[in-house]
C-alpha cells in the first residue's frame, strides 16, 4: 500500500479491518475524507467491494481511483469467515440487532447430530436470506418491510460452501470458520444450524478473514490507516478521536 496522493488516485485496493459497529458506508466515507483532507484532493473514487454488517469486523476492501474498476470483480471472490452460532434461541434478525423472539431445548443435541448438521451445508445449496437485509423486494429493501412488520416472500438462491470447520462446540455456543461464496448470509447459516438441530439459533459474533487471496492479517485498523495518512500527509493535524 502507497501513501501518496498519486498512489491512491491512479488505485489501490486497501484492506482495512472494519470496527464494529461500524456500516460499511461509515468506513468508505471515513477513508475518503482522510484522502481528500490531507492531501488536498476534490474529487476521489473511493467504494468497497462487499459489505459488512456493522455488527461484524474484520476484513473490508476499500478500493480508490481506477482501483473502483474491479469491485464487482473482487464481489465475486470467496470469502472465509470465523464466528460463534448461540443454539437454543432465535431472534427476527438472525442477529444480535434484534431480542431474542423464542426460545428452544438443546439438551437432546448430541455431537452426531452437530456434525451431521455441519456437513448438510458443504458444497450448493439454497439459502433463504434474513429478512432484515438490505435486498430488495417491490422496490423497498427488505429491512424496512421487516421494521414494519410487514410479511414478505423471499425466495431462496443458491450458494456454495467450500469448507465448514467447527473449531469449538461448548453447548449453546459453536464456534466455526467457513468459506463461501458471494451473497451467502452467514446469519442464515446460524438460524438454519439451529433450525437442523429441532432447536433454534442465531448469530452472536462475525468477523471477515478473507476474500480471495487478501488476507485480513495484511489489513490496518481505521487508526492505523489515519495514522499513515497523516503521516505521509503535510502531518500538521492532530488524529481525530474516532467514535466509539
Amino acid at each position: 500500500m502507497q501513501f501518496s496522493a498519486e498512489a491512491f488516485q491512479e488505485g489501490q485496493v486497501l484492506l482495512i479491518d472494519k470496527p464494529l459497529h461500524w456500516s460499511s458506508f461509515q468506513a468508505v466515507n471515513k477513508i475518503k475524507w482522510l484522502l481528500k483532507k490531507e492531501y488536498g484532493l476534490k474529487k476521489i473514487k473511493v467504494g468497497h467491494a462487499g459489505t459488512l454488517d456493522p455488527l461484524a469486523t474484520g476484513l473490508l476492501l476499500i478500493c480508490t481511483g481506477k482501483a473502483t474498476k474491479t469491485i464487482t470483480e473482487l464481489q465475486g471472490q470467496e470469502k472465509e469467515y470465523t464466528g460463534t452460532i448461540q443454539l437454543g434461541a432465535t431472534t427476527p434478525s438472525y442477529d444480535l440487532e434484534t431480542e431474542i423472539n423464542q426460545t428452544f431445548p438443546i439438551a437432546h443435541i448430541t455431537e452426531e447430530m452437530i456434525e451431521q448438521t455441519r456437513g448438510s451445508f458443504l458444497g450448493t445449496t439454497l439459502q433463504r436470506p434474513p429478512i432484515f437485509s438490505a435486498l430488495k423486494k417491490d422496490g423497498k429493501r427488505l429491512y424496512e418491510h421487516a421494521r414494519k412488520g410487514e410479511e414478505v416472500e423471499i425466495s431462496s438462491r443458491p450458494i456454495s460452501i467450500s469448507d465448514f470447520e467447527l473449531t469449538r462446540v461448548a453447548l449453546p455456543e459453536i464456534d466455526f470458520r467457513i468459506a463461501c461464496s458471494k451473497g451467502t448470509y452467514i446469519r442464515s447459516i446460524a438460524f438454519d444450524f439451529g433450525e437442523k438441530l429441532n432447536s433454534g439459533g442465531h448469530l452472536t459474533a462475525l468477523r471477515r478473514t478473507k476474500i480471495g487471496e487478501y488476507d485480513v492479517k495484511n489489513a490496518l485498523s481505521i487508526e492505523e490507516f489515519e495514522d499513515r495518512v497523516i503521516e505521509s500527509g503535510d502531518g500538521k493535524r492532530e488524529k481525530e478521536q474516532l467514535p466509539q
